[in-house]
C-alpha cells in the first residue's frame, strides 16, 4: 500500500515508519525539516516539506495514496492555543486535503485521556461520553468530533485509534514522566502499550476494510500500578502521594472492540513481558 504519514519525527512515527517500510509499503512523510528524517529517507521513505495548515504544499503528494496515518500533534511544552491550532486545525486541514485527493482511508491517532476521570465504574469504552480534563485531550476530543463530522458528511474514511501510555524501544517517555508519577497515589494504575503494539494497532486500522467511522482503544492486557513503575525505575513516591485522591478507572480502557473486530493481540501483554524480552 501507499501510506502518507505525519509526525514521523515523533516517538510513535519514528518507530512506525521503519515497520511499514520493512513490510514493503511505499511511505511518504510530511515533514517541516527533511534533515530530521534522513535515516527514514535512506530506508526508502519519500519526504515532502510542508505545514499541515498549508495543504496546497502537500496536496499533490497525497494523491494516489491508500491511507493517511495522522500522528503529528502538540502535547507538552507549548501553550493552549498552539495545542489547539496544531491538533484541531491541523487535523481538519489534512482531512480536507485527503478528501480532495481522494485518499480512501484516514487514521487519526488520539488518546485515552479523552475519557477523563469520573466517568464509569469500569474501563472506558469507545462509545462513552468524553470528559477530557486538560488542553491536550480536549483538543483531541474536538478534533475527533470534527473528523467524524467530515466522515458523516463527506465520506472521510476515518478510523480513530486512542492510545494509552506508550513506551519501549529506548523511548524516554517513562523517564520523562517519573516526576509526575511520584506525585500520584501509588495505588493508581496506568494502562500502557509497547511501541510494537501501537504500530500493530495503527496498521490494522489502516489496512482493514469496512471499518470507516470506527473508534478503537488500544492497550496491553495488564495495567500497571504507579508503585510498580516507581519501584522498577528506582524512584519513590512523594510523602504526600498516599493522600492524593484518584479515580481507579482513569486511564484504564476496554480493548474488546479492537480485539474482536481487528483481531488485535498484544505482542507484549504487559510491561513485564516487554522488560523480560529486552524490548524496553
Amino acid at each position: 500500500m501507499k501510506i502518507f504519514v505525519t509526525g514521523a519525527t515523533g516517538k510513535v512515527g519514528s518507530r512506525l515508519v521503519p515497520r511499514l517500510l520493512q513490510r514493503g509499503h511505499q511511505v511518504t512523510l510530511l515533514v517541516r525539516d527533511a534533515a530530521r528524517v534522513e535515516e527514514l529517507h535512506r530506508q526508502g521513505a519519500e519526504c515532502v516539506d510542508g505545514d499541515l495548515l498549508q495543504p496546497e504544499n502537500y496536496l499533490n503528494a497525497l494523491r494516489g495514496n491508500d491511507a493517511v496515518v495522522h500522528l503529528a500533534a502538540q502535547f507538552r511544552g507549548v501553550d493552549e492555543q498552539t495545542t489547539r491550532t496544531a491538533n484541531i486545525d491541523g487535523a481538519v486541514s489534512l482531512a480536507r486535503a485527503a478528501l480532495d485527493a481522494d485518499v480512501p482511508r484516514f487514521v487519526f491517532a488520539s488518546t485515552n485521556h479523552v475519557y477523563g476521570p469520573g466517568g464509569h465504574s469500569r474501563p472506558s469504552r469507545e462509545e462513552d461520553e468524553l470528559r477530557p480534563a486538560f488542553a491536550y485531550p480536549q483538543s483531541k476530543a474536538e478534533a475527533e468530533a470534527a473528523l467524524l463530522a467530515l466522515h458523516r458528511e463527506q465520506g472521510l474514511g476515518l478510523r480513530i485509534v486512542r492510545f494509552p501510555f506508550v513506551y519501549g524501544e529506548r523511548d524516554p517517555h517513562i523517564a520523562e514522566v517519573l516526576p509526575y508519577f511520584s506525585q500520584w497515589n501509588p495505588a493508581r494504575r496506568i494502562h500502557m502499550a509497547h511501541h510494537a503494539d501501537i504500530s500493530q494497532a495503527l496498521m490494522l486500522a489502516a489496512f482493514t476494510p469496512g471499518i470507516d467511522g470506527r473508534i478503537y482503544n488500544v492497550a496491553d492486557d495488564a495495567p500497571i500500578s504507579v508503585a510498580e513503575m516507581l519501584q522498577l525505575h528506582q524512584a519513590e513516591s512523594t510523602p504526600e502521594a498516599l493522600q492524593q485522591p484518584y479515580d481507579p478507572w482513569d486511564m484504564i480502557v476496554d480493548t474488546s472492540r479492537i480485539r474482536d473486530e481487528l483481531h488485535y493481540r498484544p505482542i507484549y501483554p504487559s510491561f513485564y513481558t516487554a522488560r523480560d524480552a529486552g524490548a524496553l
